[in-house]
């Protein structure tokens, strides 16, 4: 299963549920690097180093840093927000996850189903 790290405002119901889904999920309250204001091609590098895609709401910025960085990440796995069924948003990101041979370089677009 994957390895990630999850930024600081993705909600911790999803990462259990990921966590019971087989998925090694870090996230930055654990690592030590929550409440600290740290910029996101910071958590993107943090990410990168410790081989971890990183699980993000923070959409806009991270596909910019995509760009930027020219696909050199172990993965970007951007979500839209969906606090209604925590079990649901897991399985959705675990899907797309599972669908993908490696997750490096890869921009990974999680969507909350219309409504």
């Amino acid at each position: 299963m994957a390895a990630i790290y999850a930024n600081e405002n993705f909600p911790r119901r999803v990462v259990n549920e990921l966590r019971v889904l087989g998925h090694d999920v870090l996230t930055s309250q654990e690592a030590g690097r929550a409440n600290q204001m740290v910029p996101d091609d910071e958590v993107l590098q943090f990410a990168t180093q410790q081989q971890r895609a990183v699980l993000t709401l923070n959409r806009l910025d991270f596909f910019r840093l995509h760009r930027a960085k020219g696909g050199q990440h172990a993965g970007i796995i951007a979500c839209t927000r969906d606090d209604e069924n925590p079990a649901a948003f897991a399985h959705r990101i675990h899907t797309a996850l599972i669908a993908m041979p490696s997750l490096a370089g890869q921009l990974i677009r999680v969507v909350r189903p219309a409504s």
